[in-house]
């Protein structure tokens, strides 16, 4: 590699980490903008999801287990259960990166 090449590269390296750590501030600001427009119970599963949401394999799963924790404890309507995770869902996916 040339030396007056070396400037550049390492330019588009640093501009390509920069996009890249961008996108995922964006779509956390983006999580957090649409969990700001959710109901009580629906909120109450985001929060409980949100800090495995980038590591989780199976997103249901997590909202489902989620779910099912908050409910049994009484944090949640069990009635409303299913539809507050799958008001939480998309925005819990927006973590997912």
């Amino acid at each position: 590699m040339s030396y007056r090449l070396l400037p550049l590269t390492l330019v588009s390296i640093l501009g390509v980490v920069a996009l890249t750590s961008g996108s995922a501030l964006a779509d956390k600001a983006g999580a957090a903008a649409c969990a700001a427009k959710l109901p009580k119970d629906a909120r109450a599963i985001y929060d409980a999801s949100a800090p495995g949401a980038a590591s989780a394999s199976d997103l249901k799963q997590l909202l489902t287990q989620q779910t099912r924790s908050l409910a049994m404890a009484g944090t949640i309507s069990r009635g409303s259960a299913r539809a507050s995770a799958e008001a939480a869902g998309p925005c819990v996916a927006m973590l997912k990166s």
